[in-house]
């Protein structure tokens, strides 16, 4: 039987449901994949997995924001996490990642936010990782700040994010429920030509195939033919890019963060973080010419955590094998996939600078359509 939520969902006018509450898309009945997600469907799945928002709404012409992620408890910089980067299409501006991806780690919280507070967010970064107890001696910090272009909604030229803004949202960063739509870093996003946003899901792997845990969150703010667990639903509403209607905003960025708690290093981090792309592919993501689509990924295993100094020149650690990894590949799809949707069926209409407005994706319309293809599932 189809849960409560889904049963209303489908029972309901259009116009009823469209003036419903936003809800993710597993209360539709929507169920992406066959993997089974977390207890709460989210990066926080993933134990010791924080995150926490700044948004900025001020009067007609700012709509951005700043989203922490923090990987894991205690000093990162002098306790490290495996991590790993891949680039989908380079278009953007990701901060410290060519140091993640020589030296194989993150030492400071993950940071997302519009284009142009990039350097504003870096020196919150680097200032909390300075100021903290037991990094007295520090001299360089590797600030890890991903970003997407919100300038369509958002002043972006009037660079609106401060340090401050920074440094709230990695100090407010807490488990559990992550609130997502037009929150933090994805306050002004647009998303396949519909209001983009914050949006998180998880997988949980049975006992028999490790037990682990992925969780991913995203920043939506790209183009194409969106799809909504295979349905065409993009098409089907007449909006999608490179219609007739509907010619050159494909371009965008979509910034992925992957968590796990599976022993894996940098190398088996990055075959992860790749994965994730497939999952931004099915959403009917094209990854465009002016896109910039990166993934990042860490382990919180307990023995991979890298000290900044050692007496001991060599550390033994115990990691999954190449042979066990499919299933971790398999929940980084699903996971991808269904935090971009839950972006989107979160996310409410905004209207932003110069009048310009997004509206929200028309759940009164994509239900139907998702009754047709037969993609609500029990």
């Amino acid at each position: 039987m189809f849960n409560r939520s889904a049963i209303l969902a489908l029972l309901l006018l259009p116009g009823a449901l469209a003036a419903q509450e936003r809800k993710r898309a597993r209360e539709y009945g929507i169920r992406i994949g066959v993997m089974q997600p977390g207890v709460l469907n989210s990066i926080t799945d993933v134990q010791g997995v924080k995150v926490g928002h700044t948004t900025l709404i001020k009067g007609d012409s700012v709509r951005t924001g700043v989203t922490a992620i923090i990987p894991a408890d205690g000093n990162l910089f002098q306790q490290k996490v495996p991590a790993a980067i891949f680039v989908g299409n380079g278009f953007g501006k990701l901060a410290g990642s060519t140091q993640v991806n020589e030296l194989g780690n993150i030492e400071t919280p993950i940071v997302l936010t519009n284009t142009l507070s990039v350097p504003v967010a870096m020196q919150a970064v680097t200032g909390l990782a300075l100021a903290e107890k037991g990094n007295e001696k520090v001299q360089s910090v590797n600030a890890v700040v991903g970003e997407t272009n919100d300038g369509y909604l958002n002043d972006i030229r009037g660079r609106h994010v401060t340090t401050e803004d920074v440094t709230a949202a990695i100090q407010k960063a807490a488990t559990g429920k992550v609130e997502e739509g037009n929150v933090g870093a994805g306050t002004g996003t647009v998303c396949f030509g519909f209001k983009g946003g914050i949006g998180t899901a998880s997988r949980k792997l049975p006992a028999s195939l490790g037990g682990y845990t992925v969780g991913v969150i995203v920043q939506s703010n790209f183009g194409g033919a969106l799809e909504v667990n295979g349905a065409p639903v993009g098409r089907k509403l007449g909006k999608f890019n490179f219609s007739n209607h509907l010619l050159n905003n494909v371009d965008g960025s979509c910034m992925i963060v992957v968590a796990t708690d599976a022993p894996i290093d940098h190398r088996n981090l990055m075959r992860l973080a790749s994965r994730a792309m497939l999952g931004l592919g099915k959403t009917g993501g094209i990854a465009s010419n002016g896109s910039g689509d990166y993934v990042i990924a860490f382990s919180t295993a307990a023995g991979l955590r890298v000290p900044y100094s050692s007496d001991q020149p060599v550390q033994s650690v115990s990691l999954l094998q190449n042979d066990n990894m499919s299933p971790l590949f398999m929940a980084a799809i699903e996971a991808t996939e269904e935090a971009i949707i839950n972006s989107l069926f979160m996310a409410r209409s905004s209207k932003g600078q110069q009048g310009n407005t997004v509206e929200a994706l028309p759940l009164d319309k994509v239900i139907p359509i998702l009754q047709q293809y037969n993609r609500l599932q029990p």
